[in-house]
């Protein structure tokens, strides 16, 4: 019997995890074990869909809200922070600048976020900016631009973390204007940074350019401002 239901459920291209432990179902008639066992078989593919999405996000380390403080960031009073927390943001593709000096949680923030969207079956890419340029020059020069743009054009979240933290060369610099400027109300875009406004024509090289992303990323965004010190030095054993 055993390997019948292995041999139908291959047929009909269901993973075996469907019938897999079956035995132990409790139900008073057919068909509510037929719903319990349907039941299990959702749960079981949504939690597969989640870990998919977290594994292509491909983040640095994987954090969550557990154990996070707000005390200090100060945020937009049109952004709920329970929607923050949710990523619902992301559904009307909005933005994020999270601006403060390093080591004050922003990365952190930003991943949480993220992990949040990829709970909520959304499409979610996290980079360090300076390894995304390098992907986008290395992908121009091998021909490979517009299949990487492709990717990126399916995301529905994309977390530049990271942004201006070293200096980018100009060629870079444009290729990420173009990939920012596609995701124009189109899909959201987180960003982690030190530098405020004021110095991103450092990381453009170009007045105009600057002042049409940074428009772009206010138009639908909210700026979230974190204070105080670096967390990490705060806890770091040699302050002991």
């Amino acid at each position: 019997m055993q390997s019948m239901i292995r041999t139908c459920c291959r047929r009909l291209k269901i993973g075996s995890t469907f019938y897999e432990g079956y035995d132990e179902i409790k139900a008073e008639s057919h068909e509510e074990f037929l719903l319990k066992l349907l039941e299990r078989e959702i749960e079981h593919r949504d939690l597969s869909g989640i870990n998919r999405s977290i594994k292509k996000a491909n983040f640095d380390v994987i954090k969550t809200f557990n154990g996070y403080s707000f005390a200090d960031v100060e945020i937009p009073a049109v952004l709920d922070l329970e929607e923050l927390k949710e990523a619902r943001f992301a559904e009307k593709n909005e933005n994020l600048i999270l601006y403060g000096p390093v080591g004050t949680g922003k990365t952190h923030l930003a991943t949480a976020i993220g992990m949040a969207a990829c709970n909520r079956k959304k499409n979610v890419k996290f980079f360090r900016t300076a390894a995304l340029i390098n992907i986008l020059i290395e992908a121009k020069a091998k021909g490979n631009l517009r299949r990487i743009l492709k990717q990126l054009e399916k995301c529905d979240l994309l977390i530049c973390d990271e942004w201006g933290y070293i200096p980018y060369e100009k060629e870079g610099a444009q290729l990420l204007f173009q990939v920012v400027s596609e995701c124009y109300e189109k899909r959201s875009v987180i960003i982690t940074t030190n530098l405020e406004f004021s110095r991103w024509n450092g990381i453009f090289y170009d007045e105009k350019m600057t002042t049409a992303i940074i428009d772009r990323l206010i138009h639908h965004g909210h700026l979230l401002v974190f204070k105080g010190k670096s967390y990490r030095l705060k806890n770091s054993k040699m302050n002991h």
